[in-house]
């Protein structure tokens, strides 16, 4: 039987339990998502705890768990999510970025004489998580395919709703207390789109962008509970083997 070799990544609490961020394995042909992460889950029987909740991506597309594998596959195991450089696609900005947020600088590059409304979201760092005093939080992503999700909400704005101008911007890495950690930014002549539109971006964004958060307290930290990755197909999730 002919072995394929396929690239495996985990990420937030799955990277925990593992203890890898990245492995690279054989797999027979033949082989599917399904199989592979049953392969994790002898190695690391804590992973089976969270089959229900964890979405698999292949090739940066979320897909099935009865998925097929191809040999140079890039596999991820995604928990639910929480929410490189900054790439600007005109006229559109989307980011991952690892230095602080600068909403001014945001704001003043998309206000524009034809607009008449600007909308903003700024999600930034609190100090309490369930009752909890929170002393900083780290984010971590996978940030290729956050990128691509980001501008796949961009399209969806467009076709949704008539704006102007789009700003979608998230930090990674280590966070204090009242830093921005997601920027959001809409323009458009009339304000009821511009509010429409800043809604559904952090509503969507926090959906299926491949991002998690972990809240550090005074001896100990946890990985923030998300919701489970949509825009995956309708099955990714059924385990009865139907």
């Amino acid at each position: 039987m002919v072995a394929m070799r396929v690239r495996v990544l985990f990420f937030g609490q799955l990277k925990d339990i593992t203890g890898l961020s990245h492995d690279e394995v054989e797999v027979s042909e033949g082989a599917r998502v399904e199989d592979l992460f049953e392969r994790y889950g002898r190695r690391f029987p804590k992973l089976t705890q969270f089959r229900a909740s964890i979405a698999a991506s292949v090739n940066q597309e979320y897909a099935q768990w009865r998925a097929p594998l191809s040999s140079g596959d890039e596999v991820a195991f995604l928990p639910p999510v929480s929410g490189g450089q900054q790439a600007a696609v005109e006229p559109d900005i989307f980011g991952i970025v690892r230095e602080p947020i600068r909403p001014e600088e945001i704001i003043a590059a998309m206000k524009a004489p034809e607009d008449g409304a600007m909308v903003v979201f700024d999600g930034f760092v609190r100090n309490n998580f369930k009752g909890r005093q929170t002393l900083f939080l780290e984010y971590e992503a996978y940030e290729s395919m956050a990128c691509s999700k980001m501008r796949e909400i961009g399209a969806a704005i467009r076709e949704k709703f008539p704006i102007h101008l789009l700003a979608i911007v998230h930090r990674l890495g280590r966070m204090e207390i009242g830093e921005t950690s997601v920027f959001i930014a809409v323009s458009s002549p009339h304000r009821a789109a511009a509010f429409d539109a800043c809604r559904f971006a952090i509503d969507t964004l926090k959906r299926t962008v491949p991002i998690w958060k972990k809240e550090f307290f005074v001896g100990g930290a946890v990985w923030a509970e998300g919701e489970q990755p949509s825009g995956m197909p309708a099955s990714t999730n059924d385990q009865s083997g139907s």
